[in-house]
């Protein structure tokens, strides 16, 4: 099966679209797991256990764990997410030639899915496409205030911005490998919804709907594809939501609870 196979059916086991991003910032973990051996991964531990069950997918940033105990944490990490089947997609927003690009995609040997940079055109994406069952979210319309330095760039030869020509590149990298989605963010519904027009098929990673105050509705309306697979991200709002409380994990799961519970309105 595919990636997005599997998080079909793993949106319909869970009634949820959501993914749980898990960035455990080493300044704001809670005391009582920074003595641990690998204190990213305690943390991960308690807020998986808290949210699996409201959970889409986990998606780990990876620049939370890039030096030897993080990678370590990390690889703890997805085991013990797939432990409780649920999939992992790695933020990593990847991409490079040659064989850079291939070292870059052997990370799909354990993750399920990762986000990847279109900057470098399709050779640079090819290790990463050429997983058919992995999947692959390409960065395109991003929920950050200077997105727009590059992002709505108007392309007089093919008369559209950048980012929708890059949808429109994404949705025939996925006519050929049948695997690639959309980071679109929530930030920016009316161009949500123009993104959806343009590409109906491919699902979207929506992120900026937690801290960053996306909207909701939109999120979901234009985020998932006509079969009702996508994503809408929520990573501070869900992890940190019981930060300094001795309940924290708790809190995790009743932020994750409470959104899956939002979205679902609309879906």
């Amino acid at each position: 099966m595919s990636f997005f196979d599997d998080l079909a059916a793993r949106i319909e086991a869970a009634d949820s679209v959501v993914s749980v991003g898990l960035d455990p910032d080493l300044a704001r973990l809670p005391e009582e797991v920074r003595d641990h051996d690998l204190p990213r991964w305690a943390f991960n531990r308690r807020v998986i256990d808290a949210t699996h069950e409201h959970a889409a997918v986990f998606k780990p940033n990876a620049a939370f764990y890039e030096d030897a105990d993080g990678w370590r944490a990390l690889r703890e990490t997805v085991a013990y997410a797939h432990g409780k089947d649920v999939p992992v997609l790695l933020d990593a927003k990847r991409a490079d030639i040659g064989n850079t690009a291939r070292q870059y995609a052997d990370v799909l040997e354990y993750a399920d899915a990762i986000t990847v940079n279109p900057y470098l055109g399709e050779d640079a994406l090819q290790p990463f496409l050429s997983q058919e069952a992995a999947g692959v979210f390409v960065l395109c319309r991003t929920s950050n205030p200077g997105g727009m330095d590059f992002q709505h760039l108007e392309l007089a030869a093919y008369d559209r911005r950048l980012y929708e020509h890059v949808a429109e590149r994404a949705a025939g990298w996925n006519d050929e490998y049948g695997n690639v989605g959309l980071v679109v963010g929530a930030t920016a519904p009316e161009e949500l919804e123009a993104l959806r027009n343009r590409v109906p098929e491919l699902p979207f990673l929506v992120p900026g709907v937690g801290a960053q105050g996306g909207d909701a509705e939109a999120a979901v309306q234009y985020g998932l594809n006509d079969e009702g697979v996508g994503l809408v991200n929520s990573t501070r709002g869900i992890i940190f939501a019981g930060e300094d409380s001795p309940e924290w994990a708790r809190a995790a799961g009743e932020a994750a609870r409470r959104l899956k519970e939002r979205l679902n309105e609309h879906r």
